[in-house]
């Protein structure tokens, strides 16, 4: 029997990472609007609990990054997910719904779902730009999958693997194109000069490889626009060392600040944002902040991913797949190169046709998005737990 039975919903969810309690939180909200009396427990953070999940384990148990960092913590995960896998089959809710953290959440499903217990995962992983083969464990694992992104389910009509686009949660939150200034004082900027947001990324592997290139770039703007501003949030204090450190060594002369975090506030105050190829493009777009993107890896993976044809997509970053359009620079690899990195920066500082062009594409990109994310998806999640097991 299902909730078909006139019975309350019984929701389990396993979120990982903080995106995913947010997402979590802002879904079982929507689903006690529309249900109230629906039943919602799991791996929780305080979004979500706070939303009315009560929680079983942490979402911080699932919060790992990094190879190193998975394999040290791999045996104490796979107890974790025995005892999700023992406990849900005795306790048999309508619906699993899996958030991100695909590494854990697809075997999870897969269990589950063998079973006859429905199951659901929100937040596409990547296969559509390389390891596809992950595709077919997809198609075991669940019933239905949610997408973030328009072009996902198309690709996975494909695979005969049933997908909905429920838009993007963060284009439902973000204010698009707010005041620069309104930001700047907060982060101690004063005056209307040109402010750069410089983000060489939150791995320690990314800033080795941009945070030098970075700031050579931005003494080559400097020497362009003189009055030119740079700013970078640092996203772990474990990565300051190695961002002054590059900027000493590059940029000396240029007028720079450092901050803890704030990521967001700053690209708000920022006129133009150069930072690494990831999920920060997305914001940025959202945003409405013109950017320049770049990124560099290890020798061999760009090589595989380049050469050898393992990336799939045409463009890399967030905003080209989304725009199907080359709408924002990428420079990836030996083409970002510093002189590159700064021609593309000052374009866009000093020729406001260069900056329509990008902000006219990020608010269609935008439209298509803001398309209440969470209440779509607490509508798919509902109707999969009215239908009962399988």
């Amino acid at each position: 029997m299902g909730a078909a039975s006139g019975r309350p919903l019984r929701i389990a969810w396993v979120a990982g990472e903080l995106s995913g309690d947010i997402l979590g939180g802002a879904i079982i909200e929507a689903l006690r609007h529309e249900h109230p009396d629906t039943l919602s427990y799991g791996v929780a953070g305080p979004r979500m609990i706070a939303a009315g999940c009560e929680p079983i384990e942490s979402i911080d148990a699932l919060s790992v990054m990094g190879l190193a960092e998975v394999l040290r913590e791999l045996p104490r995960l796979l107890r974790l997910r025995r005892a999700l896998v023992e406990r849900l089959l005795r306790e048999r809710p309508d619906v699993v719904v899996g958030i991100d953290a695909p590494d854990f959440n697809l075997g999870l499903e897969r269990r589950l779902r063998e079973a006859g217990i429905r199951t659901i995962h929100v937040v596409s992983p990547t296969v559509w730009a390389w390891r596809r083969s992950r595709v077919k464990t997809i198609a075991r694992a669940v019933d239905r999958i949610l997408c973030l992104f328009p072009f996902e389910p198309a690709f996975y009509a494909g695979y005969g693997v049933a997908a909905d686009f429920i838009g993007h949660p963060l284009a439902d939150t973000l204010e698009a194109n707010p005041d620069p200034q309104a930001v700047r004082g907060s982060l101690g900027l004063v005056g209307a000069e040109p402010v750069v947001a410089v983000m060489p990324g939150s791995r320690g592997s990314e800033i080795r490889y941009l945070s030098g290139p970075f700031a050579q770039a931005a003494k080559l703007i400097a020497e362009q626009v003189p009055q030119v501003r740079f700013v970078t949030p640092v996203a772990k204090p474990a990565l300051r060392a190695a961002i002054e450190a590059a900027i000493a060594e590059h940029a000396p002369g240029c007028r720079w600040q450092v901050v803890d975090g704030r990521s967001r506030e700053v690209m708000q105050a920022a006129d133009v944002v150069l930072l690494a190829s990831g999920t920060a493009t997305l914001e940025a777009l959202l945003l409405g902040r013109p950017m320049v993107v770049a990124y560099r890896g290890a020798a061999l993976t760009a090589f595989l991913m380049l050469k050898l044809g393992l990336l799939k997509t045409r463009h890399v970053s967030l905003p080209n797949l989304l725009a199907d359009a080359p709408v924002v620079p990428e420079l990836l690899q030996d083409e970002a190169r510093p002189d590159r990195l700064a021609a593309e920066v000052t374009a866009l500082l000093t020729d406001a046709a260069v900056r329509q062009r990008q902000v006219r594409a990020f608010d269609a990109v935008r439209g298509q998005l803001r398309c209440g994310a969470a209440q779509r998806a607490a509508r798919a999640i509902a109707d999969l737990a009215a239908q009962g097991a399988h």
